[in-house]
């Protein structure tokens, strides 16, 4: 009797627990299949071009660059591509995504990507898998699309797929950057604002994360940054010393100059800077208007890049504003095909190419630990 009694009990937990596996994958189910209609929905919505409403009420998303208790508000850019890749043509291998996440969780513990496609899919895939202490402000990548439909379809599976990996990594990426420099008035790839605010509705709408868009000073301390500013979590906002003419003995005071100008033209948003950085080469024979050779006065090298580290790493550390540094590696693909080695654009970054770290970083993180001038 007591043996039947206890079979039985068995055999009825052991059917209570199927039943609430049933449940929970039905509505897991559910839940994906929800997912999946809201989106086929947002993308019928997006290829029709109609205006997309705005939340409302729209309520602020904090920003919080934080790994525990810890702020990791001293941050950099991370763009993947080594020599011979470059995006849309060659990726680097996971091996070589993994190295890179590695170098980084060393020094940062939060990083901005540019934009939304397989290769930032890997990378979330390989902070989750080898949990690491990475947290990630998600971007997507944005062009003018009018009058392009192959430029708007590009877009929009940069939206998708964005929202599609803030639902998957909800413990990795904190926020997500829709576009960037689209409106600032010397972009190469300006943006009407009308679009960009369908987009960043459109992410806005169907995430829970803080989202904005990224941008140079020269835009957000303008009057007609307001539009866009009205529809964004915080201003994510580009600062470059060495680009606005500034030499090293300035380059913070500047910095810090801007920041809080921009803390006043927008005092109802967070001011987040989403590059700053120096050089460590640069193509004084590229002149004209818009050109290296004629905007940039500051002394460009190692010298200056470990000194320029060095005191706006301070500046970051006493003012407590998230900062990303402009960047984690050299990037050769950038400044056009045929560029030379000195083209600025594949020079920002504290490691080379090779990924060895350079001179000027091995100083900065030796005056960190030593605290030596």
């Amino acid at each position: 009797m007591k043996t039947s009694i206890q079979l039985l009990t068995c055999a009825v937990t052991f059917t209570v627990a199927l039943m609430l596996l049933s449940c929970d994958q039905s509505e897991s189910r559910t839940g994906q299949n929800d997912f999946q209609s809201v989106m086929t929905n947002l993308r019928t919505e997006l290829e029709s071009g109609l205006t997309l409403p705005r939340q409302d009420p729209f309520k602020l998303r904090s920003f919080k660059p934080y790994l525990g208790d810890s702020w990791i508000g001293n941050a950099v850019a991370y763009g993947c591509y080594r020599a011979g890749q470059a995006p849309g043509q060659k990726s680097p291998s996971d091996a070589e995504l993994l190295e890179d996440l590695k170098i980084i969780a060393g020094h940062w513990n939060l990083i901005r990507t540019y934009g939304a496609d397989h290769d930032t899919k890997r990378i979330l895939q390989l902070i989750e898998t080898y949990e690491l202490p990475i947290k990630v402000v998600q971007g997507i990548w944005l062009e003018p699309e009018e009058d392009n439909p192959a430029k708007r379809k590009a877009n929009i599976d940069q939206v998708m797929l964005g929202i599609e990996l803030a639902k998957t990594y909800p413990d990795i990426v904190i926020a997500i950057s829709v576009a960037n420099e689209t409106q600032v008035f010397w972009s190469a790839h300006k943006m009407n604002p009308e679009n960009l605010i369908r987009y960043i509705r459109a992410v806005r709408n169907n995430t829970t994360v803080p989202v904005t868009t990224a941008d140079d000073y020269l835009y957000w301390n303008k009057s007609e940054s307001s539009q866009i500013a009205e529809e964004i979590d915080f201003v994510f906002t580009h600062i470059h010393p060495l680009w606005n003419g500034k030499t090293l003995d300035e380059a913070v005071s500047w910095t810090d100059r801007i920041y809080r100008e921009l803390r006043v033209m927008h005092p109802d948003r967070d001011i987040v800077i989403g590059e700053t950085g120096w050089a460590t080469d640069y193509n004084p024979e590229k002149t004209g208007p818009g050109e290296q050779g004629t905007l940039i006065k500051g002394d460009v090298g190692i010298d200056a890049q470990a000194e320029f580290l060095i005191v706006i790493s301070r500046w970051i550390d006493e003012n407590r504003v998230v900062t990303f540094i402009f960047e984690a590696f050299d990037e050769p693909w950038k400044g056009g095909e045929g560029s030379p080695p000195n083209e600025i654009e594949k020079n920002w970054g504290v490691y080379n190419e090779d990924r060895t770290p350079k001179e000027s970083f091995l100083r900065y993180l030796d005056h960190q630990h030593t605290g030596r001038e």
